[in-house]
């Protein structure tokens, strides 16, 4: 299959047209290279140094004697995006492209906008283009599972059945986002399903947990192929900043209780979930909905995990959360139609743990401490 994935240059995008290109896929990538923008704006780094999307394509194919056609661009050029369809001709699309960490999204005002245009408008314009340029492409759009936040109920796969008053339907399950980001990604699932429904496309919404790890079988072949190791405040994940904690001798830093629990999937998962999506495409009209996780886990367990793996002394210390959300909750999720796809899970072990710790001893000297304290606060209105 021709693939063509979006958001191509970034920390899952990159190594997922390794795994569909090495899988026997045609692939290209689409990217406007704002996420390297956005270090420079923080005045952060990845942890793992990585290449420039030139030098990434070429030593793929160096490695590999396979080709990743590549496109520099916005998904806000309308015109460009037309273009590139039309060039490419995929049969499936994995939209990666969007302004993805909540924290960004509720920096002020200017970032919250452009969050929701960025990632709004942008998923517009593919949605007219596919419609216009050709309708069976299989969109496969990376969601996540901060849509739903965290209810007192079971979440289900996209859809729930409802009885009210004597009758019954299937609707979209109700969503309860916690930031801006996540709140731009709810209005493009709507935007997808209204235009499965009224237009016909075929759609996969992937609602992605926390991801984990740095490294699959790909880009450990080569050091050029290696994707981001993201810590800081902004862009980092709790796992990540907790393992550079562990290795530094600092202490690993829960926000509030740590009582926050959720649904976490590994990086070598992400990229198998993706290509069996786009091996297994939704039918024409369809808004097909997977949570696309693997294992639900709080925050204390997940420092106590790291702490149990480390061998040395670990300290757990408790922070003000900066953010606005429930201490302790119920959750529960159905995650089930991509292991009946064939999914074969990863769960949080020690052993993908060790070889993080291995990749922090030997880039220690990047670390800047102070970037990993949260600075974004989520209230704004003075009490």
């Amino acid at each position: 299959m021709r693939v063509l994935v979006l958001g191509g240059d970034g920390y899952l995008g990159w190594p997922t047209a390794l795994h569909l290109s090495d899988r026997g896929h045609d692939v290209g990538v689409l990217d406007n290279l704002v996420r390297r923008n956005y270090d420079e704006e923080l005045g952060v780094d990845s942890l793992a140094p990585i290449e420039t999307i030139e030098t990434r394509i070429k030593a793929w194919e160096e490695v590999s004697g396979k080709r990743i056609d590549c496109y520099i661009g916005d998904l806000l050029d309308a015109d460009f995006v037309y273009r590139t369809l039309r060039e490419f001709r995929p049969d499936a699309v994995v939209h990666f492209a969007e302004q993805r960490a909540a924290p960004y999204s509720m920096i002020d005002r200017e970032h919250a906008v452009y969050t929701q245009h960025n990632n709004v408008i942008g998923n517009l314009n593919l949605l007219f283009a596919i419609a216009e340029i050709n309708p069976d492409i299989h969109l496969v759009k990376l969601g996540t599972m901060g849509e739903y936040g965290t209810p007192n109920i079971d979440i289900e796969e996209g859809w729930l059945e409802v009885e009210h008053k004597g009758r019954k339907d299937r609707v979209l399950f109700p969503k309860k986002p916690g930031s801006f980001y996540h709140l731009s990604k709810v209005h493009d699932s709507h935007n997808i399903e209204f235009t499965c429904r009224i237009w016909g496309l075929r759609a996969t919404d992937l609602n992605q947990g926390v991801v984990y790890g740095q490294q699959t079988d790909q880009t450990m072949l080569d050091e050029r192929l290696v994707t981001r190791f993201d810590y800081d405040d902004v862009f980092g994940t709790v796992l990540n900043r907790f393992v550079i904690q562990a290795v530094l001798g600092q202490p690993l830093t829960i926000y509030g209780s740590g009582g926050q629990t959720r649904g976490i999937i590994d990086i070598r998962d992400t990229v198998e979930c993706i290509r069996l999506a786009v091996e297994n495409p939704a039918e024409r009209g369809e808004f097909r909905v997977f949570n696309q996780m693997t294992e639900s886990k709080s925050v204390h367990e997940i420092a106590e995990t790291i702490a149990e793996a480390f061998p040395g002394p670990v300290q757990i210390d408790h922070l003000e959360n900066p953010r606005v959300e429930q201490a302790e909750h119920y959750y529960n999720v159905t995650h089930t139609g991509l292991e009946e796809l064939g999914l074969k899970p990863h769960l949080l072990s020690d052993t993908l743990i060790e070889s993080m710790f291995g990749i922090v001893e030997a880039n220690k000297h990047r670390v800047e401490i102070e970037k990993m304290y949260p600075k974004v606060q989520w209230k704004r209105i003075k009490e």
